[in-house]
């Protein structure tokens, strides 16, 4: 019974040892290196513009679709598309300002004018930079992402009561 209380004390110890000394977890860049990839369509984006899909899934589908369609295409000559839309992508900031603050400028996109006015979507620099996100990685477009930091300058302008 001695013999038996002492090996399993034994056992315990160098179990418990073991698992203290340099095997319980990896430095930094090791873990890094060995992080599960994310996957799905926003895989190669960091993680937190993929953080901020579903919330600009979300917007898109409660704010957007009644201009832009469901599909991104607009309605010609009235509401501009936002697949493949040569002026969203020429200026992501804009396109952010634009959904924050509205926006009365004629728009010409992929060759097309379009004179209606855009009234604001949305209330917060974080829900327009996540919608934008969102319409730069759907629609047949994979063009990038748009960063808080690229919009911490911009203005929300008063909005009329």
């Amino acid at each position: 019974m001695k013999t038996t209380s002492l090996f399993l004390i034994s056992l315990f110890a160098i179990t418990m040892f073991m698992t203290s000394c340099g095997g319980g977890s990896q430095p930094a860049a090791d873990q890094a290196a060995t992080a599960v990839k994310a996957t799905g369509p926003y895989a190669d984006l960091p993680a937190d513009i993929q953080a901020m899909m579903p919330r600009g899934e979300e917007i898109y589908k409660t704010k957007c679709t009644v201009c832009h369609q469901t599909t991104g295409l607009g309605i010609e000559n009235v509401f501009p598309p936002l697949s493949k839309a040569d002026y969203l992508l020429a200026d992501k900031v804009r396109a952010v300002a634009q959904t924050l603050n509205g926006s009365k400028l004629e728009m010409i996109v992929n060759g097309k004018k379009y004179t209606q006015e855009m009234l604001p979507q949305v209330d917060t620099k974080e829900d327009a930079v996540a919608v934008i996100n969102y319409v730069l990685n759907n629609f047949g477009n994979k063009d990038g992402f748009v960063t808080m930091a690229e919009v911490q300058d911009l203005e929300i302008k008063p909005r009329k009561k």
